[in-house]
């Protein structure tokens, strides 16, 4: 009977972790170019119970495996900022931005300029260019980044916004709130025909009206599932009373 226990407790973990990941969503909602994530679950069978005194092909138990999260790499809806140091992609490319950690990658193109003159995200760190980090003179004006992510001053160009692309995004995994970072095998690859929007930004592409219903379905799967393990529960302590009974 504690076959019937452990597949509920199974289901309720997978269901926490599905919360989890919805929860995570909604919190990011209005985080510039955030990514949605979305839990996948796969059934597991065991091969046979673990009492087998069973009649029948009934011995195969059936559980819940967390197998993976799935990232919805969708474009978000771009927002008009007309500061020119925010940027938007409109494609699937990636911006490259410097950590303590290492390179990184991110949609999150609200940028601006260091103490130093560097362009930098929020956190502080640098965005590369084709030839290293994007350094700006102190007399530079009347910026332009071209859409191939060039950026060009009135005397000149500061070079040249190093965007890239991966063959199988699915397996960047996430550092941070909008940064990713990449498998050791799955070495960035430059982008051909990258599409630069300044003056814009990406906003978060989490549906909050989505989200929030499957936080319900969730949460009242869970309420169904936690029931119905407490009647079992109680089935067992019924069971094991009657048995106790000393005939008189």
């Amino acid at each position: 009977m504690a076959n019937a226990s452990l597949i509920g407790l199974s289901r309720q973990m997978a269901l926490r972790r599905e919360l989890d990941v919805v929860s995570n969503n909604i919190a990011n909602i209005n985080t510039t170019g955030f990514k949605g994530d979305t839990a996948v679950f796969e059934e597991y069978v065991m091969p046979k119970a673990k009492h087998d005194g069973f009649p029948g092909k009934h011995s195969k138990l059936s559980y819940v495996h967390d197998r993976a999260t799935w990232h919805d790499l969708s474009q978000g809806p771009l927002r008009q900022t007309g500061n020119p140091f925010d940027l938007a992609i409109d494609g699937q490319e990636f911006f490259v931005v410097q950590t303590p950690q290492g390179e990184r990658y991110t949609r999150n193109g609200s940028f601006q300029l260091n103490s130093t003159g560097e362009l930098v995200t929020t956190e502080g760190y640098r965005v590369m260019g084709d030839g290293g980090p994007i350094q700006f003179q102190t007399e530079d004006k009347d910026i332009a980044i071209n859409s191939d992510g060039t950026i060009a001053v009135p005397n000149g160009t500061r070079g040249k916004l190093r965007l890239v692309t991966f063959d199988n995004p699915q397996r960047l995994q996430k550092d941070g709130f909008s940064t990713f970072r990449a498998a050791a095998d799955q070495p960035p690859q430059v982008a051909q025909r990258p599409r630069v929007i300044q003056g814009s930004i990406e906003m978060s592409n989490v549906k909050g009206i989505v989200e929030m219903t499957r936080m319900i379905e969730v949460t009242r799967a869970y309420t169904q599932t936690a029931s119905l393990m407490q009647q079992h529960g109680d089935m067992r302590k019924s069971s094991i009373e009657r048995l106790a009974e000393v005939p008189a």
